[in-house]
């Protein structure tokens, strides 16, 4: 029973012809790998800071500039939900 188990465990986790053909490139593989090294709480922190930036540049007038930095937010989370991906998901279905 555990022998079947472990079989049909290893052939999931092998890759398939489908995962072969959409696999990632050098560049995407690097840029996943280094992202996955940072904590995902770096992004909320980058969000909240742009956006208490852009509050203070409000307050002292500058309103354009204020807009500028919290526009900042946005990416900031998704770049934050894209980190998450890359550490739950992995950067490639072919690679162990």
């Amino acid at each position: 029973m555990v022998t079947d188990t472990m079989e049909r465990v290893q052939r999931t986790n092998r890759p398939t012809d489908e995962a072969r053909q959409h696999s990632e490139g050098v560049v995407a593989r690097t840029i996943e790998e280094q992202t996955a090294k940072l904590p995902s709480d770096v992004f909320l922190w980058a969000a909240g800071a742009s956006i208490i930036g852009s509050l203070a540049l409000k307050v002292m007038g500058k309103e354009k500039d204020a807009l500028f930095v919290g526009q900042w937010a946005a990416p900031f989370l998704l770049l934050g939900v894209y980190n998450k991906i890359v550490k739950v998901a992995g950067t490639d279905r072919t690679t162990t």
